[in-house]
């Protein structure tokens, strides 16, 4: 009994679709944190501002 050729080839199309997935994924993740840390630098930056504006505010309004 032989396998026919048709079904190594479905084989290696799914185990080739599976190792794409898993290297997307990972991609994927990567610039997403790449992100959140953009945006979170962003923010402290922003935070760091307006903390220095408002101690400038209070030291001429004392």
């Amino acid at each position: 009994m032989t396998i026919p050729i048709w079904v190594y080839a479905v084989v290696v199309g799914i185990v080739i679709s599976a190792l794409m997935a898993i290297k997307t994924g990972r991609e994927e993740r990567m610039l997403e944190m790449e992100n959140i840390e953009k945006e979170g630098e962003i923010y402290l930056t922003r935070l760091e501002q307006e903390k220095e504006r408002r101690g400038g505010e209070r030291a001429t309004a004392e």
